[in-house]
């Protein structure tokens, strides 16, 4: 039974915030470019650098596993706002890591660079971080009270 039959509204709920619909954003693109990359690279070479890309960005089977993983949950925590700020932090530490990471393992060859990252990648993870960051710790201001919130 959807919210509006059972006389919920998105104003009864809070309406969609911010953070939620970032959420939902990420995780819809993260979630697409996991996909789209299983039609660049099958599923050879699963664990290993690769010169195939996606926009720019270097892929493999695992680096698309990781993508379909973090965009899904993107999609299932947007629901709440609790949710979305867990999926910030969850952005922010794995793509902090993935970008520390990429500082080693860019340039070089298996076994370092497991998930075939390069430069453009690690760009993208440090603003994929940078976005989880303002998901879990950016104001909302709630249109009934009007005062902004952390929760």
């Amino acid at each position: 039974m959807s919210a509006a039959r059972a006389g919920h509204t998105a104003a009864d709920r809070g309406g969609t915030t911010w953070p939620q619909m970032l959420a939902l954003a990420i995780g819809a693109i993260y979630l697409l470019i996991g996909i789209s990359g299983f039609f660049i690279t099958g599923f050879d070479d699963f664990a290993e650098h690769t010169d195939e890309t996606l926009i720019g960005f270097s892929i493999n089977p695992l680096h698309n596993v990781v993508h379909i993983l973090i965009g899904v949950a993107g999609l299932v925590l947007a629901r709440t706002l609790s949710q979305a700020r867990a999926y910030g932090w969850l952005l922010a530490v794995v793509y902090g890591a993935a970008f520390i990471y990429g500082l080693f393992a860019v340039g070089k060859e298996e076994p370092l660079n497991f998930l075939s990252i390069n430069w453009a990648d690690n760009w993208l993870h440090l603003v994929s971080a940078l976005a989880g960051l303002a998901i879990a710790m950016g104001p909302v201001r709630h249109a009934i009270s009007g005062r902004s919130s952390r929760v």
